[in-house]
């Protein structure tokens, strides 16, 4: 478990960041970026949290936040550099799990009849907040993964987890009785 006894070190003034292999590189270097929105869609659950979910998502999204630092982790490690170091990784069990969510939301809370407009409750929006994070990420990860490798399942992932969002979102306010709001065409 990394120990931060101090928060500033001035490295970075420059405009450089270290990698997790130490490797210098510039701030907006396409790896900082991605592991950066990773940790931006992190932060927005841990809004959506905050603002009250009902207790089945609280619980997903908990263990959802902690497999965020592990695909944060992944990518902030360049591949060789992952045979050196003991780093958690994101496996086919972490996309099994979420698939498992979805399917088990989707059954509560029915098909989807029209397309949703982001809302509803506020939890509702902070989920399609995040979700819309979490496809930015996966945008990113794509990029990435057309110039460096990456780990086998991190692109899958966040894939899934958007889907995962959605229907938590949807989930979010059918447990709180909160009509989902309708995209009206050429209203």
């Amino acid at each position: 478990m990394p120990r931060l006894t101090k928060i500033y070190t001035k490295k970075g003034d420059a405009g450089e960041t270290s990698l997790g292999g130490g490797q210098r590189v510039p701030k907006d270097h396409l790896r900082v970026q991605t592991y950066g929105t990773v940790d931006e869609l992190n932060s927005q659950l841990g809004v959506a949290l905050a603002v009250g979910l009902n207790d089945r998502l609280t619980a997903e999204l908990t263990r959802i936040q902690n497999e965020l630092f592990d695909v944060g982790s992944d990518l902030c490690f360049i591949e060789a550099d992952k045979q050196l170091y003991t780093l958690p990784q994101i496996e086919q069990r972490h996309i099994d799990k979420l698939e498992a969510l979805i399917d088990e939301l989707s059954a509560a809370v029915g098909p989807l009849e029209n397309f949703i407009l982001p809302g509803g409750s506020l939890g509702s929006a902070q989920l399609h907040m995040a979700r819309t994070i979490c496809r930015r990420a996966e945008r990113e990860v794509t990029a990435l993964a057309r110039e460096d490798a990456i780990g086998a399942h991190v692109l899958t992932y966040l894939n899934r987890l958007s889907d995962a969002l959605f229907v938590m979102a949807r989930y979010e306010n059918f447990v709180r009785g909160v009509p989902e709001p309708l995209w009206r065409p050429g209203l």
